[in-house]
């Protein structure tokens, strides 16, 4: 009876062994990454997730979401949130190894597993094909898919493609879709406030929200405005006319940078997202 057991033990063990080399194993071929070079995503696995949940709890809810070109969002967007989200995005492959080790370390200490140390493009990987379940398995299933982005797609493309699929309120994903419901605006004229305001909540967007009276939020948003003014991403003169546009209810013209700004991410100082 002993031996019987044994032997059920260990083909259980090996058949669920191959089961998770299976599993895991299928993303180095799928999905299709090399195709979002040029295809739009459809519906994520993050929003089909929001809609599931809805559904279980019996709440008739649809995401929203609106896609817009890279060469239509607000400069000041892309470059806050790659201030708060991923300051090596330029420099690194995929993996900040350096934020990692801190995030560890942070959970450590508070014997939490919350502080991830993501890159854009793991959450972007996160979004588009995984859950947010915090798991090793679903973590290596993110660093290998990870891997194969960054080494099919651009840095300009990946980063238009977590612009547009990030999550920025309940439901709510797309830098446009933010941009009208938060500031009734297109997302091409986001001023810097309101980008580093939006940048701040990504981290948890259902918890914070960019115009509201967090302190969090506030603070934050200072903190990586600031960083934009030391950076000379921000003109103070020239923001300060903007905001008077806007006020003003004039439309601004900060939309026509971008495409030059962030084409392969030379034409920024050194450092600099």
């Amino acid at each position: 009876m002993i031996r019987l057991l044994k032997r059920i033990f260990v083909f259980a063990l090996l058949a669920l062994l191959i089961y998770f080399t299976v599993d895991v194993g299928r993303y180095f071929f799928y999905p299709d990454v090399a195709g979002l070079k040029t295809i739009r995503p459809g519906k994520t696995a993050f929003m089909e997730y929001r809609e599931n949940t809805w559904r279980e709890k019996g709440i008739r809810k649809r995401v929203k979401t609106s896609w817009v070109p890279i060469s239509r969002i607000s400069p000041y967007v892309l470059k806050a949130v790659i201030i708060a989200e991923d300051d090596k995005f330029w420099q690194h492959e995929g993996f900040d190894f350096e934020a990692m080790q801190k995030a560890m370390e942070k959970n450590v200490q508070k014997s939490k597993f919350r502080a991830g140390g993501s890159t854009i493009s793991q959450q972007l990987v996160k979004n588009l094909y995984l859950t947010p379940a915090k798991n090793p398995i679903r973590k290596i299933k993110e660093a290998i898919l990870t891997w194969r982005i960054e080494r099919n797609l651009s840095k300009r493309r990946i980063l238009e493609l977590y612009l547009n699929v990030a999550e920025w309120g309940e439901g709510l994903f797309g830098i446009e879709a933010a941009a009208r419901h938060y500031y009734g605006k297109n997302a091409s004229d986001l001023t810097a406030r309101e980008a580093a305001a939006l940048a701040v909540v990504l981290p948890n967007p259902r918890r914070f929200k960019p115009s509201g009276s967090s302190r969090y939020v506030t603070r934050q948003a200072e903190r990586i405005y600031s960083i934009m003014l030391r950076r000379g991403i921000v003109i103070p003169d020239y923001d300060n006319a903007i905001r008077e546009q806007d006020i003003n209810g004039e439309k601004s013209d900060v939309a026509g940078k971008t495409e030059n700004d962030l084409s392969d991410g030379s034409t920024l100082p050194e450092g600099l997202p």
